[in-house]
């Protein structure tokens, strides 16, 4: 089995994806802007977004959108995506030893980049959601088979991003055409190796 390992990322125009879903979720640095993305519904987005967790087999989440998970989901297994999180394993990134009292839920190894690429051999459809500060990791090890933005017509001007200033130098490749409904813009990317240089004015 090689399964493919897929990051989910809600995000601002100027790359912000820190805490879109409620005011709560991350205030680190200050951030005064959590649940950005509640006011901006977009059904053919949601839509797609819940294919996705319907088809998956395997959750990894960092520390803090584990607890944000933990609390909330077990409460609602009555709840499409609820019934899948508690029938999947879950893989937790984290540094400290978290009691992770979730059904299912267990600790990464201690390199959590390499431990979520051998999850390829265990599953087939593996997503990492939110998670901005773990994400990084993955990015810059290129251990994951595709990023999947929703792109939000919103600028924040603060917050943790998608790619921050000092990240990995990285070429993508679209996946497939974007998708909307008219309010969000769903990307799927794929890795493709170290980006390179040109001269536009040597083109035709």
């Amino acid at each position: 089995m090689t399964g493919r390992i897929k990051i989910d990322l809600f995000m601002t125009l100027d790359g912000v994806a820190q805490a879109p879903g409620g005011p709560e979720e991350d205030t680190s640095g200050g951030f005064p802007y959590g649940g950005w993305q509640a006011p901006l519904p977009d059904p053919v987005i949601g839509e797609q977004i819940g294919a996705g967790i319907a088809g998956m087999d395997a959750l990894v989440l960092g520390r803090r959108t584990y607890d944000i998970f933990a609390a909330y989901w077990p409460l609602h297994v009555d709840n499409p995506i609820g019934r899948r999180f508690a029938e999947i394993p879950k893989y937790v990134a984290s540094r400290g030893t978290p009691a992770l009292e979730w059904q299912g839920a267990r600790q990464l190894g201690p390199d959590a980049a390499a431990s979520v690429a051998a999850l390829r051999e265990a599953h087939e459809d593996i997503h990492v959601i939110g998670s901005i500060d773990f994400v990084h990791s993955l990015l810059a090890a290129e251990a994951y088979d595709e990023l999947n933005l929703w792109v939000y017509p919103v600028v924040l001007g603060q917050g943790k991003k998608v790619f921050p200033d000092g990240a990995a130098p990285a070429n993508l490749r679209l996946l497939e055409p974007p998708i909307t409904g008219g309010t969000a813009v769903q990307l799927r990317y794929g890795p493709a190796g170290l980006p390179t240089t040109g001269d536009m004015s040597l083109q035709d």
